[in-house]
């Protein structure tokens, strides 16, 4: 399976491609991706994307890429993650530099969790943030997520989990 490409108002999420590459390894080669077990080298980070991509084919489900639908610019890598090892599909969040600060992760995040609730039917999400990353649990914040407990991740160590709310507790407040 590919990922099917998703419009927000202000981004599109879609599948990740080659030309993607250079701003992932540039992500990848600087502190910025310390939270999500950087820095890597350029070997590593190919692995890392090829993952991604390949992420999809095994579980049907994944991370997009994403861009300012207005500019095309690629601001980062957004959707479900659930790699052998986690305890369950995280919905996770990594942005390039300079893309912060703009609402962008919560946007394309809240798109990514509709789609897993509505077309795959996840019953379920949680995010893993590391407890120095701030930014990142003001996003799952945003995303009306809470703080259920603890996580030893094999690759950054260990992670707060942030439990989001349940397809039927989103609707009951759609609903109110």
């Amino acid at each position: 399976m590919q990922a099917p490409t998703l419009h927000t108002p202000r981004l599109t999420l879609r599948p990740l491609t080659a030309e993607d590459f250079p701003a992932v390894r540039a992500f990848y080669a600087s502190e910025r991706s310390r939270f999500v077990g950087g820095p890597k080298n350029a070997v590593q980070a190919w692995r890392h994307f090829a993952m991604e991509i390949g992420h999809w084919a095994l579980k049907g489900y994944g991370r997009w890429g994403v861009e300012v639908t207005e500019t095309g610019e690629f601001a980062g890598i957004i959707g479900i993650f659930g790699p052998e090892g986690y305890p369950e599909p995280e919905l996770a969040w990594d942005l390039m530099e300079g893309f912060d600060g703009k609402g962008y992760a919560t946007e394309a995040a809240r798109a990514a969790r509709d789609w897993a609730y509505t077309k795959a039917h996840m019953p379920a999400l949680m995010s893993l943030v590391d407890p120095d990353n701030i930014a990142s649990r003001k996003v799952a914040e945003r995303l009306g997520a809470v703080k259920e407990g603890h996580f030893d991740h094999e690759i950054v160590g260990l992670t707060e989990i942030w439990r989001h709310p349940s397809p039927e507790a989103l609707a009951a407040e759609g609903a109110a």
